[in-house]
């Protein structure tokens, strides 16, 4: 069994070895797709979402650690909270919490726009009888989006910058 094991795994070992595919993140901190991401000014995004997005962005992109930027992440948001699920009395017992992000990266040095994208998240969460409840459900729903947006938008650029490298 495990020579048939070893007779399987060693072709498919050289086979990937040479298909040319290489971590994005090679080097960690010190790579060049880690420092291009460094090098990215996120600008601000209005409201209390663009305000947990940009954050998030800022976290996963390492920004601020290069002094002079060469790139600029601008990005507009679209937040829709619809009511789902009505019952007899026309109560909501469900809602869909929706972020889209619409987003740009320029070359500062050019002012040539890289990317043009957008990203885009959702999430259902009950309406309770509990008011409060329901709040906290609504913020924590903003708060995961939020951090979902960023990941996308974080793994597009990352792509992009790898690719001008």
């Amino acid at each position: 069994m495990r020579k048939a094991l070893a007779a399987f795994a060693l072709p498919l070992a050289l086979a990937l070895a040479g298909c040319g595919l290489s971590p994005m993140y090679a080097g960690g901190g010190s790579g060049e797709v880690a420092r291009a991401a460094s090098a990215v000014e996120v600008s601000s995004i209005e409201g209390k979402s663009g305000w947990l997005v940009r954050n998030a962005l800022v976290d996963r992109l390492g920004a601020g650690r290069d002094e002079a930027p060469r790139y600029r992440l601008d990005v507009r948001l679209d937040e829709r909270l619809q009511g789902l699920g009505l019952v007899g009395n026309d109560a909501i017992t469900r809602e869909r919490r929706t972020l889209r992000a619409r987003y740009q990266l320029v070359d500062t040095a050019s002012g040539r726009i890289l990317l043009d994208a957008t990203a885009k998240a959702d999430a259902g969460l009950d309406v309770v009888q509990n008011e409060y409840a329901v709040i906290a459900a609504e913020q924590t729903a903003l708060e995961n989006l939020s951090h979902e947006i960023a990941d996308q938008i974080v793994t597009q650029v990352a792509v992009r910058l790898r690719a001008r490298s």
